[in-house]
């Protein structure tokens, strides 16, 4: 793209490097660095859930009180106490929706953030290193993923401790019971444990599927207006409605694992009900139990299903976020092409010049050069004039003002070398964002850019001028009217050295010349690559440089009229 590329030196400095040595590590690394609101979600999930879970014993004793001829004043006394724990509740319960809102949001943007910084980071190299459907995918669906996990997070710590409170409460007052819920509830969530490995390798072939998926779209919708041309659209079409199928069985497959994890959640727990009522009854019709502590084991057994099924959920959220954070763990993982050097070596001031032994390109500084080169290869020589480490075949590197490429600080290399191709694209916005980036560029500074690359006429064709929106990737331009906005972005930047591949390939000759020209002159002083086998372009070159497939230099210097 034609930009300025990221600088990691800018990074916020209150995010850490993710750790992405794992799912889990990943995840552990997200709570370290905010703790606060899974603690304070986790207070308030036990302060929520413990009155929930008292609120039958309170009642049993109220029955119990009445039964044995206690006074309205003891009766009164645990009404009382029953509302209060209500009260407390709904409180907990308010503040505990806020506190893991405020954990999920923490997991959601932090996410985010070191997912765009390293997307960033990247640049370009990240086409060639995972498909976009991959990054949309972990953008959207792996994120909330995440954010869901440190949701439930609150709610199951406090129903665990309120799990744990009753089966001691019931033990106090029936050692029997006790020990029943004691074995029952962990029997039935261990239950379950056997239906997560094959939910986790579901969704994970599901979420391959989106990825897949999600990549075909964005290929048909960028390329529409070619396969419509070479009639191909209905062929594509075919083969987007085969994978969105194959995304409909993952889906399925996966959720016939969820449907049976769900209805295991509430079957087990209710098992574990059963057979506490059911023994609790005998207790009671032998005189071990009175009738209230019977209400209250009764109770407090339907009570301790939330917690299952509590945990039922965590179970199922922690599952899909391992794997959502095992992708996004994936892309993290990737490394950018270029590497910032262990002892950066300043660039001259003013024009640089650019050589590179290996394929014969040398370009002056503050002149304009056009290499000719096999069309296939423009891009890969592109890459090694610009970025460091743009070539591993261990040739000696490309001299950029006389310093390595590999040796420049990669900010300093970033603000003064930019390059501008055909994969370049337009993105949604004004034509005024577009082109300035919402950097600081005056009104004639931008005029200029336009009539140099011969898009005034472009501009002045929309319905809005500057400020028309354009959608994405410009699809409601021309081939050659993107092309042009493109190059007119690439000269407002105004970098020491702009590098071009092919920068009027979609225009007419007419046009192609008008652009030539006023390249040349409004880049004099600065240094210039053109790869392109037009004459109209060589025919204002200062030099030109012609490779062949196995890189054999032959060069003209038309300033001094001999071969160099």
């Amino acid at each position: 793209m034609t930009n300025r590329l990221f600088d990691a030196s800018v990074a916020p400095a209150s995010l850490p490097e993710a750790d992405v040595r794992g799912p889990w590590a990943y995840l552990w690394w997200l709570v370290r660095i905010r703790p606060w609101p899974l603690v304070l979600s986790g207070l308030l999930g036990a302060v929520w859930m413990v009155p929930l879970a008292l609120i039958p014993l309170v009642i049993g004793r109220a029955i119990d009180e009445a039964g044995q001829g206690g006074g309205q004043a003891d009766l009164y006394l645990w009404s009382l106490l029953a509302l209060a724990l209500g009260v407390v509740q709904a409180l907990a319960g308010a503040g505990l929706i806020q506190a893991a809102v405020g954990a999920e949001a923490h997991a959601l943007s932090h996410t985010h953030r070191v997912l765009m910084r390293h997307v960033v980071r990247l640049g370009a190299a990240l086409r060639g290193k995972a498909r976009s459907g991959d990054v949309a995918a972990s953008a959207a669906a792996d994120v909330e993923s995440i954010g869901n996990a440190f949701e439930v997070v609150g709610r199951t710590i406090g129903a665990v401790f309120a799990a744990v409170l009753v089966a001691v409460a019931l033990t106090a007052t029936s050692p029997l019971l006790g020990l029943a819920v004691l074995i029952g509830v962990p029997a039935a969530v261990l239950g379950i444990g056997p239906l997560l490995q094959p939910l986790q390798v579901r969704d994970e072939a599901q979420r391959e599927q989106m990825g897949i998926a999600t990549s075909q779209a964005g290929d048909i919708v960028a390329g529409l207006r070619i396969l419509r041309g070479i009639g191909g659209e209905a062929g594509f079409a075919e083969r987007f409605r085969r994978t969105s199928q194959e995304v409909r069985r993952a889906g399925e497959s996966a959720g016939r694992m969820e449907a049976w994890l769900q209805a295991a959640g509430i079957f087990l727990p209710g098992l574990v009900t059963v057979g506490i009522v059911w023994f609790g009854a005998r207790l009671a019709l032998q005189g071990t139990i009175t009738a209230g502590e019977l209400v209250a084991f009764y109770g407090a057994s339907a009570f301790l299903t939330l917690p299952v099924s509590t945990a039922t959920e965590a179970a199922e959220t922690l599952s899909l976020a391992k794997v959502a954070a095992g992708r996004v763990c994936t892309l993290l993982r990737l490394t950018p092409d270029a590497t910032q050097p262990a002892h950066p070596e300043p660039l001259p001031p003013g024009p640089l010049s650019l050589a590179d032994a290996h394929t014969g390109i040398a370009a002056e500084a503050g002149r304009l050069t056009v290499v000719v080169a096999p069309t296939d290869r423009t891009g890969d020589l592109a890459d090694r004039l610009t970025r460091p480490g743009g070539s591993d075949d261990g040739a000696p590197a490309v001299l950029l003002g006389g310093i390595p490429l590999d040796r420049v600080d990669l900010a300093e290399l970033r603000s003064r070398v930019l390059r501008s191709g055909p994969t370049d694209t337009l993105f949604s916005g004004t034509v005024r964002e577009e082109l300035t980036a919402e950097a600081a560029h005056s009104p004639h500074d931008l005029d200029r850019a336009l009539f140099t690359a011969d898009a005034d006429d472009v501009v002045e064709a929309l319905p809005a001028g500057l400020d028309t929106r354009l959608d994405e990737g410009g699809r409601a331009l021309s081939g050659g009217q993107r092309q042009r906005l493109i190059l007119a972005r690439a000269l407002l930047a105004a970098p020491d050295v702009l590098v071009l591949e092919d920068p009027t390939s979609s225009v007419d000759a007419h046009t192609e010349a008008r652009v030539a020209e006023r390249v040349a002159a409004a880049r004099a002083g600065r240094t210039t690559i053109v790869f392109s086998d037009s004459p109209l372009w060589r025919g204002v070159a200062d030099r030109e440089v012609r490779l062949d497939a196995d890189r054999i230099p032959g060069s003209l210097d038309r300033s001094a009229g001999v071969p160099s």
